[in-house]
């Protein structure tokens, strides 16, 4: 008996909260981002929450309020809150959603996609965010020019280590790299001697018979062998 009245009156305690008042806050604090207003982050972050963001920083909830800053003079631009997901489990509440940025720049128009999952607690009468990570999706750069007449110099097969191999060919005006056992990938051009792949981090280099694997600006480095 004592066990059912107190879950009642643990049940009534509890405000319920939607999917929707959660989009509805989150755009908020997206909004408040272009004016540097942190009147919502103060509101709807709790004081203990964990913030991790897209450049991998770890910060307090007074470090995230210290980071808010207006955009400067010549600069504009709006986050909208899309592709949303979440769940409910008892007093906790975990909202997935992408942040779309549109940002103008004295004129000049850029775009990026952050992906988010914030997860919100029922703590002293109120929601709050008590842990977020912010991640930002991957983009390929603008293709760049590169001198084709030099690619039957990257053209070969190059070795890692003995029996792991992968064939750079010419097929045109374009180069191509492909590993045994592997799809054959194009090496797209970001500037002279620089390649990247389509949809993956990184990129690939050719230096002195060898081609250079960077990534995570860490070289893996495969010699040439014939």
């Amino acid at each position: 008996m004592i066990l059912i009245v107190l879950f009642s009156l643990f049940a009534a305690t509890r405000t319920p909260i939607t999917e929707a008042e959660l989009v509805r806050r989150t755009q908020e604090l997206m909004d408040s981002l272009v004016p540097g207003d942190t009147a919502p982050w103060k509101t709807y972050y709790a004081d203990d929450a964990l913030f991790f963001d897209e450049k991998g920083r770890n910060m307090s909830k007074a470090q995230l309020i210290a980071d808010i800053r207006p955009l400067p003079k010549g600069y504009s631009g709006a986050i909208k809150v899309i592709n949303v997901k979440s769940r409910f489990i008892g007093d906790t509440a975990i909202l997935s959603y992408d942040a779309d940025e549109s940002e103008t720049i004295w004129g000049q128009h850029l775009t990026a996609r952050y992906h988010a999952t914030d997860t919100w607690m029922f703590r002293n009468g109120a929601w709050q965010i008590v842990a977020s990570q912010m991640l930002r999706y991957y983009e390929d750069p603008a293709p760049g020019k590169a001198d084709p007449k030099r690619y039957a110099e990257y053209a070969g097969t190059y070795e890692l280590a003995p029996g792991i191999t992968m064939a750079v060919t010419v097929d045109g005006d374009k180069l191509y790299a492909q590993r045994e056992g592997r799809a054959r990938e194009e090496l797209i051009p970001e500037a002279p001697e620089i390649f990247f792949r389509k949809g993956v981090e990184g990129r690939r280099l050719f230096r002195d018979g060898t081609l250079i694997d960077r990534r995570n600006n860490e070289d893996v480095v495969w010699r040439k062998v014939k």
